[in-house]
């Protein structure tokens, strides 16, 4: 699949680091140019852009942008337009996670955790999507394979998640067919920096569940974002990539 992006430009959001790190050097790899947002880690962003622009010159630029500012939202989509002249997919990849048992849940972690994983992902795809009808494009959002099979004591997250699913179908029918758009739902992948799965036990407890028997890596992730990215033949489809995880939750 090399070279399968070639001359189009990519809009990663929380591309600095982690899963998103690996999308964007995927796809920089087949060819595309690439927009990596950041909000807080612009230090690793520029390292990775510059990464990016030794192997191939003004192929990647940084671009930041709290995502829960929604007004901000259209000015980040300019910029990775104007960047390239082009934008042809926006993978929403950027993300909040932590635990919000009932007892405890208060508005803020709602309005963040919805903000990031659900409202900024429509209002940014509302505002790519000129630019990707125009060129025929795509968008991928990353989801969880626990937005069909919730996680205990993980209610607002559960919910994000859950709305991000059924809004990839919906904005596939809202945006076709010029547009394409579909999803990917992680398992084990990388484990939190911080909060749920500190403990090995229940590390080990999930990957014994998990049918291949192991963790996946974010090039797993980053592998399926490309596959979508260039199917011209599939929309409104979300691929599970969690090593069979989630048939024998």
């Amino acid at each position: 699949m090399d070279q399968l992006l070639q001359h189009q430009c990519a809009l990663v959001t929380g591309g600095a680091r982690r899963v998103g790190a690996a999308i964007v050097r995927r796809l920089h790899a087949a060819g595309a140019n690439v927009v990596v947002h950041c909000h807080r880690s612009r230090d690793a962003a520029s390292v990775l852009a510059a990464e990016l622009n030794a192997l191939r010159p003004a192929s990647a630029v940084v671009a930041c942008a709290d995502l829960l500012d929604t007004a901000a939202l259209p000015g980040l989509a300019a910029q990775a337009l104007s960047a390239f002249g082009r934008l042809d997919l926006l993978v929403n990849n950027a993300s909040s996670f932590y635990p919000t048992p009932i007892d405890a849940i208060d508005e803020a972690q709602w309005l963040d955790l919805i903000g990031t994983n659900l409202k900024a992902p429509l209002f940014l795809a509302r505002a790519a999507a000129p630019a990707l009808r125009e060129r025929g494009g795509a968008i991928v959002n990353i989801i969880d394979i626990h937005a069909e099979r919730p996680m205990r004591d993980h209610l607002i997250y559960n919910a994000a998640k859950g709305g991000l699913a059924a809004l990839t179908r919906a904005l596939a029918l809202d945006l076709g067919p010029q547009v394409r758009v579909n999803g990917v739902s992680p398992g084990a992948i990388v484990w939190p920096e911080a909060g749920a799965w500190e403990d090995p036990a229940e590390r080990e407890a999930i990957v014994r569940r998990t049918i291949l028997g192991r963790t996946g890596a974010p090039e797993d992730i980053a592998g399926a974002v490309l596959y979508l990215a260039g199917a011209p033949y599939v929309t409104g489809q979300i691929l599970a990539v969690d090593g069979g995880r989630s048939i024998v939750l």
